[in-house]
């Protein structure tokens, strides 16, 4: 069973920075395709960004692009989520995901384990 575990998450001001890290366990972490989701209340789960198995790919929601970059480290098990020029928009609850067989996950269903979240808060 595989395990991951968020952290970094915090309240900042717009236009601050933060960095999502996310720790797995208990798995093949370099076979698993990875993803950072993020649910505001009252909103449905969003694709935040996307990475491949290698990182050699990586896929961005249009909200975040050129603000956000999600990198992974296969030797320590740990998928990042940088957030630059952060806004008040940005706040939710981010979650890490992995999906398995060397995947490349744009849906959340497409995910076959999620960690349990850390919220970010940016205020105005």
């Amino acid at each position: 069973q595989v395990q991951l575990v968020e952290s970094g998450g915090g309240s900042v001001q717009a236009g601050d920075s933060l960095r999502l890290s996310c720790a797995a366990s208990g798995g093949t972490f370099s076979t698993y395709g990875m993803g950072w989701f993020r649910q505001a209340p009252g909103k449905e789960r969003e694709v935040v960004a996307v990475i491949s198995w290698s990182g050699a790919n990586a896929y961005y929601a249009d909200s975040v692009k050129g603000r956000f970059t999600i990198s992974r480290d296969n030797a320590k098990n740990t998928v990042y989520l940088q957030m630059n020029s952060l806004k008040p928009e940005d706040t939710a609850v981010y979650y890490c995901a992995a999906g398995r067989n060397y995947g490349w996950y744009i849906k959340a269903h497409e995910y076959d384990y999620w960690g349990q979240g850390t919220q970010v808060t940016v205020s105005s």
